[in-house]
């Protein structure tokens, strides 16, 4: 059940943006990171320089969640994942430990995933995911997200995310994450 102040799903539509459309509204987007993460304000525009290199990465995909007056409430994106990029070497020394470093290839990483705090709960996330999802050639979507019982994690869990790694540390953020994985095409059920 949905609390009453939460807006329905109806009221949004998810879009397909292309990499120039994301950084149109990268303003936009690197606020909705900040709220969704709780992470202060400057945190959106050290954020902000890595997602302009990840629009111009190869496999780049973006869906947006977008209201009937056009405000952005909800966005994801991600590349393909790669040899020498940030997460991807972090993320293999771990998985080499755990024995799933073969999930890496042919993969995506969906790098963000994010809906303003008072959209949450409404559906958006799935949509966005899911829609995400099905656009995809690759044969897994990998991610990481905080190590806790949030709405996202949760969210991961229920469309078919599987555990490569917990309770990892990546560097300038002290919160434990969980690399999670998932096999296209996603397990998605209605929200």
């Amino acid at each position: 059940m949905r609390p009453a102040d939460v807006p329905s799903v109806g009221g949004t539509h998810v879009e397909t943006w292309s990499s120039a459309q994301f950084l149109a509204h990268l303003d936009d987007a690197m606020r909705i990171y900040v709220e969704a993460m709780r992470y202060p304000n400057h945190t959106g525009t050290q954020r902000a320089v890595s997602a302009r290199k990840h629009a111009g990465l190869s496999g780049f995909a973006c869906r947006a969640a977008v209201t009937e007056d056009g405000e952005l409430v909800g966005f994801g994106y991600g590349y393909t994942t790669r040899p020498g990029q940030w997460w991807h070497d972090l993320v293999r020394r771990a998985l080499v430990r755990e024995g799933s470093e073969s999930w890496l290839e042919n993969a995506f990483e969906l790098s963000e995933l994010h809906v303003l705090p008072g959209y949450q709960g409404s559906g958006i996330g799935r949509q966005v995911l899911a829609e995400l999802a099905g656009s995809l050639p690759h044969t897994a979507m990998l991610l990481s997200t905080p190590d806790s019982d949030t709405r996202a994690f949760r969210l991961y869990r229920d469309t078919g995310f599987v555990d490569l790694a917990r309770n990892y540390l990546f560097p300038g953020d002290g919160r434990p994450f969980a690399v999670l994985g998932a096999r296209l095409p996603l397990l998605v059920k209605p929200g």
